[in-house]
């Protein structure tokens, strides 16, 4: 794997330590986090510029002006939603996360922010927005209704694997008729194909379920109400998909994404459980990438 170094992994490492302490204990430590004077809780999120620091440093690329907006980034969208929370306490939906959840999707989708590291290693660019988000939006915000937990029920399988029922003929049909998926014989090891379904599950499905159901459509529904949240979150959860796998707008791409945010969506609202949605997602992922 390209620029694969062990200054990379602890670099990983040190991204991934965000997201499983708000996975585990996000409560506690938002109550933690109350305590702190207002000026450290903003400024503390400039630490995770440090993972950009480590890589960048080791290959020889590194740059100001990315370090100054690894550092900076996280402490606006802090102290954004720090006014957020005090202009909306019923926690509506204010400008200021709408803003904040533009910023952070047009960043990944549009790739802003890729070419500061190496290749192979551009994911890491996505773990540490992860990580300001959920600092925010969980750490500060304090939002409620995400279902980001990491302590798994067995409900979150029964709806995640459900939904999958539900949609694998679908999207089978679909994908077919379209020329979309081209079924091929791939038979992997167990062991192989465990260690991929858990890397699609952390490294794709989570993000992108903790931005489309925990917080795009947790907000969508105290504004439009659960059926348009639905379907507003899956529109713009297909349409973030138009530039993969392609040259051009992949707009067989963006069907059938939209309608596996429907599913999605259903798994993760049943029981608000971010878990539920990503077994769905990294379940759907995992099939299409090993036979079709």
């Amino acid at each position: 794997m390209q620029n694969v170094t062990p200054v990379a992994i602890a670099a990983l490492v040190v991204e991934l330590a965000p997201a499983v302490a708000f996975g585990c204990a996000a409560d506690r430590i938002a109550r933690s986090l109350a305590r702190w004077p207002a000026a450290v809780r903003v400024s503390f999120p400039a630490l995770f510029v440090v993972p950009y620091g480590m890589v960048s440093l080791s290959q020889h690329i590194f740059q100001w002006t990315w370090f100054g907006l690894y550092a900076l980034l996280p402490v606006a969208i802090a102290w954004l939603l720090i006014r957020a929370a005090v202009a909306d306490p019923e926690q509506q939906g204010d400008w200021r996360d709408w803003f904040i959840l533009l910023v952070l999707g047009l960043a990944v989708d549009l790739r802003w922010f890729d070419s500061a590291w190496p290749n192979g290693l551009r994911a890491l660019n996505e773990l540490v927005l992860v990580d300001a988000g959920l600092y925010g939006f969980l750490g500060i915000r304090r939002l409620s209704g995400t279902g980001f937990d990491f302590h798994f029920k067995w409900s979150d399988w029964r709806t995640g694997l459900r939904e999958l029922v539900f949609f694998a003929p679908i999207v089978l049909v679909l994908g077919l008729v379209l020329g979309f998926i081209h079924p091929h014989g791939n038979r992997p090891g167990v062991g192989g194909a465990l260690l991929r379904w858990v890397g699609i599950f952390f490294f794709t499905a989570v993000p992108e379920e903790l931005y489309f159901r925990a917080w795009l459509q947790n907000l969508l529904e105290r504004r439009v109400g659960r059926g348009a949240a639905l379907v507003i979150a899956s529109v713009l959860f297909g349409l973030s998909h138009f530039n993969k796998r392609a040259a051009h707008f992949n707009w067989r791409y963006v069907l059938l994404a939209t309608i596996a945010g429907i599913f999605y969506g259903r798994a993760w609202r049943e029981k608000r459980r971010v878990p539920a949605s990503t077994i769905t997602h990294a379940s759907v992922d995992w099939i299409w990438g090993l036979w079709f």
